[in-house]
């Protein structure tokens, strides 16, 4: 089968597409022949090896997978890695069916990104009607749902940031309150005089560095703030606990393996997510597509930050 393989850890130069002996499934897992794959963000940390868990080598990135089954039926399913190819293998437990009527991009852009929005929302930070959410990166894969669900769950008013006035407009046409300028400078005051003067009560945060820093500092009493990824590669200042303490404030980690572990945590909000897209009410955004030739170019695209939505990987050209 065609493959992208890397075989020395590093930057989108170390993607090479190669030829490799077709997955043999093992009791429990399913072969599943792929239709699409999706590109996450996370994959970036994966092959120069700089993520939450070790990577080892060779490695066929890529974490979730579209297509069918040697029975015939469509699925979505989390890999962990092997998804850059034209079959991979999925454990059983983390392969589920594609309901008519939703295409395999849209699943694909629901069953890590959206699960990670859904989580973030009603697991981690537990949002409450009327609560003001910062949603950054607001036009990316987790960005762009965390936007629609916060304003259908009853947040009072969503912020949006984000790089570009485009990627502003956006968050705006999928249902941001306000959207404003992501860069660092000057952040904590943008963030309050969105919220009229006030501190907010959510960020949903994945960038790191200074803006962790200036989200931090424009959380209101009991404030959460939900870390999920660290886009920039630069770490947050430490944050002292007597400073939480001081305003009854939280800061919370995300990782979605941690859900994989857990019963009930994935199918059901998964369901959840393909009805509300099924029904019109959930707009997955699909930022662009790639043949395994062309996932170098789609790796530089997402590190420049210049990509929005979901990005899709085509394993037949």
């Amino acid at each position: 089968m065609r493959a992208v393989q890397i075989t020395v850890f590093g930057g989108p130069e170390v993607l090479q597409l190669t030829e490799l002996p077709d997955p043999r499934p093992a009791p429990g897992q399913t072969l599943i022949d792929v239709n699409r794959s999706g590109i996450n963000y996370a994959d970036t940390h994966h092959v120069e090896n700089s993520y939450l868990t070790p990577a080892k080598l060779p490695l066929v990135p890529g974490a979730e997978v579209a297509g069918r089954t040697a029975d015939g039926r469509r699925v979505v399913a989390l890999v962990g890695e092997g998804g850059y190819a034209e079959r991979a293998l999925a454990p059983d437990n983390l392969t589920f069916d594609i309901p008519d009527g939703t295409t395999d991009g849209q699943a694909l852009a629901l069953v890590s990104q959206g699960l990670t929005a859904w989580h973030l929302l009603r697991t981690s930070t537990r949002m409450a009607d009327g609560e003001t959410v910062v949603v950054h990166a607001a036009a990316g894969g987790v960005g762009s749902l965390l936007v629609q669900l916060a304003k259908r769950w009853g947040a009072g008013r969503v912020i949006a940031t984000a790089s570009t006035e485009g990627k502003r407009q956006l968050a705006l046409d999928l249902g941001a309150d306000v959207a404003l300028d992501g860069s660092p400078d000057r952040l904590n005051d943008r963030l309050r005089e969105a919220n009229e003067g006030r501190g907010v009560d959510i960020v949903l945060e994945m960038v790191g560095g200074p803006v962790f820093d200036a989200s931090i500092a424009a959380l209101g009493r009991f404030g959460r703030i939900a870390f999920y990824g660290m886009a920039s590669r630069t770490p947050p200042t430490p944050v002292e606990p007597a400073r939480l303490m001081a305003r009854s404030q939280s800061v919370i980690g995300f990782w979605l393996v941690d859900c994989l572990r857990q019963a009930g945590m994935l199918a059901e909000p998964l369901a959840e997510l393909f009805e509300l897209t099924a029904a019109g009410e959930l707009r997955p955004v699909i930022g662009g597509e790639y043949g395994l030739s062309e996932v170098a170019a789609a790796h530089r695209a997402l590190r420049s930050r210049s990509t929005i939505g979901k990005l899709l990987l085509d394993p037949s050209r």
